[in-house]
């Protein structure tokens, strides 16, 4: 018994023990140690610990929430209160808590959003970082803004705001970072208030006015840690008194400087001179008014990026080189000059930038040749020196360069591309020599090439260095405008990668079976050449082409039906200029994405496919500019080449070529075939064509009467069919249309009054034998000739009194000289007498004028000096 109580008392004391030891369990692990060690082994709430955001807070995103009326991206989607899960904020989209206390530290909204900014913001007292960037926020910037001193990085970039910067914004003494470029139309009349953003390390203004912040200078230079100013497109220039050299004079420590897009001039150097310092890295004054080039540039010993494109920059290149000998010279990475006037040859001066990775000089006047030694610089790695006036060869050591990309396109350069020029390219990705005067056979390219545009040359010969290239990755490749022959070799599945293919304008024929191994093919221009035969059918394994152009070859059998079936993403299609028959394929109505259809100069017969109203692309208002490949190189330096797509195309009555605006164009093509039938009326559903040719064809029957709401029509081509009926009077209505031509058919009834149709010649109209009306001469039925009166000028109405004069004065003397003509006639007809002895003087004047006449011959016959006139 008394070991049964004792064992009951030991029980008891045993849960006394535990119950204590599990509620200090409880009480050690809802302290912050918990978080520590749940965020230490990644457990549990290692993001935020076990805090949620505090009412308050979440409150204040609520009501921030509420101030937005458009968020195209659903950021604040996930922002409610209605659920458990949902109603802890450090949990939302673009909001950070601090994962010890739970308190919102940051907001990263950069999502399009549309409204207003709440001044519930001022909630949110722990916040140190807000990102406001990227949306379409109006109005002015608050002004409250500037009293959440606890912020150390504000973003309020790339916004609609307008107005005046407020200068309470100078009261955020914590900011070390603060961005306000790209606004709509805000200002600043100084810059005083940010004298007081000492611990400031970036500044962001661009494209904010600075016309009226006089001293500007001086306040940069009072702010002893900032490394990064972005004054671009400020209107700098129109600063009356950038800088005081009265006060107290600093040192820089501006580490990257821009100052692009101000139209400054020389001047600028008085005060830039302030702002640079050997901790200057990157100097941005491109597109501005510089004409020279200040020498302290070339003392800058830490300067490595200097970009000075687009000003009026007319030096000898040499002698710019001379200008940036110093200790510049040793450091400098990148050099991009280009739309400037430079001239002379790229000398040898420029073995003495030994760090250059980066020199671009293109679209200026640099004539003479190439150094050597550009060859030779241990580090360059692009090089794009195209729209110049060079001339001579390329040295054959290019091919022990380090190159990544070079460009000499557009230029006068030539000779022969050998193998020792390209055999050691080991580095290089993009090689652009197009429009230039190279010849010769192609030589094997590199294998690492992956852009390589050899167009508009005079090479010759067959293209069989393709099959010498396994596993290749090129992009894009442009061999147009040579004259190349032979067959395209049958290896291309070498190129699954490839993009953009270009062998226009040459001599090549039989388009191989290998050609359905571009897969990723976006563009195929085999357009002037001899290519004959049927279409392979391989070609429907290109499913993703945008771009057809085989236009100008020789290619026969019927239209392919596949075209329509499997081509399902083509943008544009030109099959001019074959021997293509048959009927127009029905399965053309599923290209949807159509923008361009020429099927001209063919013998294609049968009825317009009215199906073609399906192509939705031609229906809705869209622009496409597709951009087919994006070159980057993945080292440090980015480049990007954009495709600009081209298309020679029919455009009223001539060929034009169409490069930037060919996403403008809209076009159906069917002329010059043999096809028959009506115009389908469901070809006027298609209300965004700017061409229609259907001309040099046999159709017949009318002109559809709702081809006037094709108000987007500039030409209208339906020449030489056998259409009749009338012009419908709707065409008053096609206010655009610059080019029209309905001749030769059997068109008749009157030429509707517009604007447009009374200004084209009387030729678009010929052989109409029954259409009248202007612009041509012929009257319609019921018209009657309108006298018009001749217009009246100064003179004649000043001298109207002597008119009047000479009008009665003609109307006296035409009667007078009837009633005088009649009197004598009737004279000689009642008195007989009269009239014998009248007709008998006429008898005797004409004898005597005879006898004159033989003697006056006589005497010109027996003068010798008129004799030998006569002869």
């Amino acid at each position: 018994m008394g070991y049964d109580n004792g064992k009951k008392n030991y029980q008891l004391v045993f849960f006394f023990v535990l119950s204590l030891m599990l509620a200090w369990l409880k009480a050690a692990t809802s302290t912050p140690l918990r978080h520590q060690l749940l965020a230490a082994t990644g457990g549990e709430g290692s993001r935020y610990g076990n805090y949620k955001c505090s009412d308050k807070e979440r409150d204040a995103l609520l009501h921030f929430k509420a101030y937005i009326h458009k968020d195209p991206r659903g950021i604040l989607s996930t922002w409610a209160n209605d659920e458990e899960e949902t109603n802890d904020c450090c949990k939302w989209r673009g909001v950070t808590c601090n994962n010890q206390t739970g308190h919102v530290t940051k907001l990263y909204l950069r999502s399009g959003l549309e409204g207003k900014i709440s001044p519930s913001l001022l909630n949110l007292s722990y916040l140190n970082d807000l990102d406001l960037s990227g949306n379409s926020f109006n109005g002015t910037i608050p002004m409250f803004i500037g009293s959440m001193t606890q912020l150390r990085y504000l973003d309020l970039g790339w916004n609609n705001f307008t107005g005046t910067i407020p200068p309470e914004l100078g009261n955020l003494t914590n900011l070390h970072g603060l961005s306000l470029e790209f606004l709509s139309g805000c200002a600043v009349k100084n810059l005083d208030w940010l004298s007081h953003m000492s611990r400031l390390e970036y500044l962001h203004m661009s494209r904010i006015t600075l016309s009226k912040a006089d001293n500007w200078v001086n306040v940069i230079l009072s702010l002893k840690k900032l490394s990064s100013l972005r004054f671009g497109g400020c209107n700098l220039s129109h600063v009356v008194h950038p800088y005081s050299f009265s006060l107290v004079n600093s040192s820089s420590s501006i580490v990257n400087l821009y100052l692009e897009v101000n139209n400054l001039n020389s001047s600028m150097y008085d005060w830039l001179l302030p702002l640079t310092s050997n901790r200057l890295e990157v100097l941005s004054i491109y597109s501005n008014k510089l004409d020279w080039i200040s020498k302290y540039l070339g003392n800058l010993c830490s300067l490595t990026s200097l970009f000075i494109s687009r000003n009026s920059l007319s030096v000898k290149f040499p002698d710019f080189l001379k200008n940036l000998t110093g200790c510049t010279s040793v450091t400098l990475e990148e050099l991009v000059a280009s739309h400037n006037q430079f001239t002379g040859p790229l000398s040898d001066d420029i073995q003495n930038f030994p760090s250059l990775q980066y020199l671009s000089f293109s679209n200026n006047k640099l004539n003479g040749t190439i150094s050597e030694k550009v060859w030779e610089l241990p580090n360059l790695r692009f090089l794009f020196l195209f729209s110049n006036s060079l001339k001579g060869g390329i040295f054959e050591n290019i091919g022990k360069s380090n190159i990544m990309s070079v460009d000499l396109s557009n230029n006068s350069l030539g000779g022969v591309i050998s193998k020792a020029h390209m055999s050691n390219m080991s580095s290089v990705e993009m090689i652009d020599l197009s429009s230039n005067n190279f010849y010769g056979p192609i030589p094997n390219v590199p294998s690492t090439v992956r852009w390589l545009d050899l167009s508009k040359n005079q090479f010759y010969g067959r293209i069989s260095f393709l099959c010498q290239i396994v596993d290749s990755p090129l992009l894009f490749l442009d061999l147009s405008s040579n004259s190349l022959t032979g067959q395209i070799p049958n290896c291309l599945w070498h190129f699954r990668k490839l993009r953009v293919l270009n062998l226009g304008y040459n001599k090549l024929f039989k388009l191989p079976t290998s050609i359905g191994s571009l897969i990723n093919l976006e563009a195929l221009y085999i357009n002037n050449n001899k290519f004959s035969g049927e279409l392979p059918l391989s070609l429907q394994n290109c499913t993703n082409l945008l771009f057809l152009h085989l236009g100008a070859n020789r290619f026969y059998g019927n239209l392919p039906f596949w075209i329509g079936e499997k081509l399902s993403s083509l943008y544009a299609l030109s099959l001019t200029s074959n021997n293509f028959s048959g009927a127009v394929p029905l399965q053309l109505c599923q290209l949807v994405k159509l923008q361009i259809l020429d099927l001209s100069i063919n013998n294609l017969y049968g009825s317009i496919p009215a199906c073609l109203s399906n192509i939705t692309a031609m229906v809705q208002e869209e622009f496409s500019a597709h951009q087919i490949v994006s070159y980057s190189s993945s080292q440090r330096f980015d480049f990007s080449e954009e495709i600009v797509d081209r298309m020679m195309l029919h455009w009223q009555g001539n060929v034009r070529e169409f490069s930037s605006n060919l996403g403008l164009v809209k076009i159906i093509n069917l002329s010059r075939n043999n096809l028959t039938g009506k115009i389908p009326d469901e070809l006027t559903d298609l209300h965004k064509l700017i061409a229609l040719d259907l001309s040099m064809n046999t159709l017949n029957g009318e002109i559809p009467s709702k081809i006037g709401l094709m108000k987007e029509l500039q030409i209208l081509d339906l020449s030489r069919n056998n259409l009749s009926g009338g012009l419908p009077t709707e065409m008053s209505q096609m206010t655009l249309l610059n080019y029209l031509d309905v001749s030769y058919n059997n068109l008749s009834g009157r030429i509707p009054s517009s604007t447009q149709l009374q200004s084209f010649e009387p030729s678009r109209y010929t052989r109409n034998d029954g259409l009248c009306g202007p612009p041509l001469s012929k009257y319609c039925h019921g018209d009657e000739e309108l006298d018009v009166p001749p217009l009246v000028d100064q003179t004649e109405v000043e001298g109207e009194g002597t008119d009047e004069f000479e009008r009665w004065f003609c109307i006296g003397g035409a009667t007078g000289f009837a009633i005088g003509f009649w009197t004598v006639c009737s004279v000689l007809l009642l008195n007989h007498r009269l009239r014998h002895a009248f007709f008998n003087y006429i008898n005797r004047l004409e004898i005597w004028v005879y006898v004159k006449g033989s003697h006056i011959y006589r005497c010109i016959l027996d003068n010798p000096l008129l004799s030998s006139w006569k002869s």
